[in-house]
């Protein structure tokens, strides 16, 4: 008969650690928090110490007494919700409600769910650490005076149903900003020439480098004739070769926000998505006969460390399989690049490298099973070799011009044969090979091609590139990117187009607003600080109402001044040429969480919507009638399909072309991956490169 209780935050949690523990411990789920701040009202007594009024949430009246009905017939109550202060936090509100004593051991934490990672916790538990309870009640108290005392403000001046957080306003501003450096970019003009040469059957190219011995910047069309002119009659002689050995190191163990960075690049994953598939993966799969276990370790962390457990195995794993020159001399330690990171943790990596991705594969879903690999990859690769590189630099000499020809080739894999880490444009490093060269050789010119370019903008954030800005400046913690990338959606503060942020109007003029009245909330260096300081108060360095004091003092004297001189705004809707159908008044453009949209200027009356469609100008392959037009999917994906609906039914992913395959007549799309795109045929083999000019359209 069971005598423990052990109690987590979800049932798949429950399930695997049920099976680890025996007949003797019930485990049961609290289904996440079952205290929090009422929604009501503010919920945090200002002028007592800033004591928070807890209630009951609503719903969990059932479970609740669940958990004091099986309290009530054991001996010994655990409470193991996850590491971290929201983990604290839950057991703290817990042992309150089940009446257990606080200076009991009854806290159990473990960082991966495997049988031995959790027998081994239960015989070590603790008390409950108060000093992170204390961490995660200021966080969610600073929240909630920002939240609760701005919110009615903007309510008031602006529209109902506005917010306005810490992090979540810093993170507006960023794209704000961002979008202002894009409107005021001035393109400056510059020339590239490339010359195609050969030596032998090899063909290689070479760039424009300098002029006179001196290395020179394309601006005009002038400069380049300049180059042509002097060009003219001169044959390509090699007048330098530099040939050296490069060492590339692996990418750390994934963290949080770098887990989330590489999710989006590689598998299209939002931070929430990555999040939750993560969770499953950390809570426990089914594996069949071997029995439920935890894939990953804890997936909420910032820091890079790896136990000397996991690194022996993963030593013996690489020369095992891959031989003992593809681990290095001395196990990895990768350094703490964010010096605010906590540490708590170790990095994200697979509870075991025995579970090879293809091993588990028949186990997990589709998205499962992509992120889990993802996961195993970037930890083995981290413990491997670094890949050795052989460079080779060329300067061809023609009259007074010097090109330049560059060229690698791997000549060590090491790591790179596991996985190599991705980039926020998309490209991947590809092997580059020179022919043979020596000075002195002459080589034959088979084009030379001038060509203009101007200088690109700063691009917009993706998810990535905002997660890793948040996280270079500071700004929230593992467990804040997803929840805050969605809360800015929700709000109507950004939009997102081809997976990039933009700031809507309603999101300009709530932080111009914040920045005349609120300027220390959107200042990252401000935020950055009271993370420090609620990470101070995690370890017991800082106490909590002081913390919350210092800022309180100031920002309830901003508040008085915008209550008195904040003046109301009236958002305007730009009005469309159309008309609602349903009520005969005039649509007007909305932007919602995908982009604008039409709706009809009577709501609340009429609540008629319509997508903004967009003709790309391509006649419909189907139909021969119809014309192909842009549309978005309810989960804002964008994709292409005949006016004449329903009518005519076609539809694609890929934008079409209008232009019939040469070798079978059905209509080419146009194909995007990270390397570029091409036409390609749905119907043939038939594809080829998508010129860059048109690539753009």
């Amino acid at each position: 008969m069971a005598d423990s209780l052990v109690i987590v935050e979800s049932p798949a949690k429950a399930k695997t650690i049920g099976k680890y523990l025996g007949s003797k411990f019930i485990v049961k789920a609290s289904m996440g928090h079952i205290r929090d701040l009422p929604k009501s009202q503010i919920g945090v007594e200002v002028d007592k110490d800033f004591q928070p009024k807890y209630i009951t949430i609503r719903g969990k009246g059932t479970v609740l007494k669940e958990l004091k009905d099986a309290s009530k017939k054991v001996k010994k109550v655990y409470l193991a919700a996850d590491p971290d202060r929201e983990g604290e936090a839950i057991a703290w509100h817990l042992a309150h409600y089940l009446e257990l004593n606080e200076k009991d051991s009854c806290r159990v934490v473990f960082n991966e769910i495997t049988k031995q990672a959790v027998k081994d916790a239960f015989k070590t538990p603790r008390k409950i650490d108060m000093d992170l309870v204390n961490a995660q009640q200021a966080r969610r108290i600073l929240d909630r005076l920002v939240g609760y005392k701005i919110s009615p403000l903007l309510w008031k001046k602006v529209k109902k149903g506005l917010s306005a957080g810490r992090v979540q306003s810093v993170a507006v501003k960023l794209i704000m900003d961002r979008e202002n450096e894009i409107d005021a970019f001035v393109p400056q003009e510059y020339w590239s020439i490339t010359a195609a040469l050969s030596k032998g059957a090899s063909a290689f190219e070479a760039k424009f480098h300098a002029m006179n011995g001196e290395k020179r910047e394309l601006s005009s069309q002038q400069e380049v004739d300049v180059v042509l002119k002097a060009l003219e009659g001169q044959t390509f002689t090699v007048s330098e070769v530099r040939e050296k050995e490069r060492q590339r190191n692996p990418a750390a163990p994934f963290i949080t926000s770098s887990l989330q960075q590489e999710a989006a690049r590689k598998l299209g994953f939002r931070a929430s998505k990555t999040m939750s598939v993560a969770q499953q993966l950390y809570e426990g799969v089914d594996l069949g006969k071997e029995g439920t276990a935890g894939l990953i370790t804890y997936m909420r962390t910032d820091s890079t460390r790896i136990s000397p457990v996991a690194q022996e195995e993963a030593r013996t794993f690489i020369v095992e399989k891959y031989g003992p020159e593809f681990f290095p001399e001395e196990p990895r330690v990768y350094v703490k690049k964010n010096t605010n990171a906590q540490d708590a943790h170790e990095a994200i990596r697979p509870t075991s490298v025995q579970w090879e991705p293809d091993k588990v594969k028949e186990f997990l879903s589709r998205d499962q099973f992509r992120l889990y690999k993802l996961v195993w990859e970037r930890f083995v690769a981290s413990q491997m070799a670094s890949a050795v590189l052989d460079t080779m630099t060329v300067d061809l000499s023609a009259g007074d011009v010097t090109f330049r020809a560059s060229g690698s080739k791997v000549k060590f894999p090491g790591f790179m044969k596991v996985y190599v880490e991705g980039n926020d444009d998309g490209t991947t490093e590809e092997e580059k090979f020179l022919p043979a060269l020596a000075a002195g050789d002459e080589t034959k010119t088979v084009s030379v091609e001038p060509k203009q370019h101007f200088t690109q903008p700063p691009p917009r954030y993706t998810e990535a590139r905002l997660v890793r800005t948040l996280e270079e400046l500071g700004i929230g913690r593992p467990s804040t990117y997803a929840p805050t990338l969605e809360t800015i959606q929700k709000r109507g503060y950004v939009a997102i187009e081809e997976k990039k942020f933009m700031p809507t109007e309603l999101g300009e003029l709530v932080i111009q607003l914040m920045e005349e009245f609120f300027p220390e909330i959107l200042d990252a260096e401000f935020t950055a600080h009271m993370e420090g300081d609620l990470d101070h108060v995690e370890e017991g360095k800082e106490d909590w109402v002081k913390v919350l004091a210092q800022f309180y003092d100031s920002f309830e004297k901003r508040l008085e001044v915008a209550e008195e001189e904040m003046k109301e705004v009236e958002l305007q809707d730009e009005v469309s040429d159309e008309i609602c159908e349903k009520c005969g008044k005039p649509l007007v453009y909305k932007m919602g969480r995908f982009g604008k949209f039409l709706a009809c200027s009577g709501f609340p009356d009429c609540r008629n919507t319509k997508p903004i469609v967009k003709d790309i100008g391509v006649t419909c392959p189907k139909c021969n009638e119809g014309k192909i037009i842009e549309r978005r999917s309810k989960k804002g994906r964008i994709f292409y399909g005949c006016d004449q609906y329903p009518g005519c039914d076609y539809v694609s992913w890929d934008r079409p072309s209008g232009k019939p395959c040469p070798q079978c007549g059905t209509m080419l799309v146009v194909k995007r991956n990270k390397s570029g795109a091409r036409l390609q045929c749905t119907q043939c083999e038939f594809n080829e490169e998508l010129p860059e000019e048109q690539e753009q359209a």
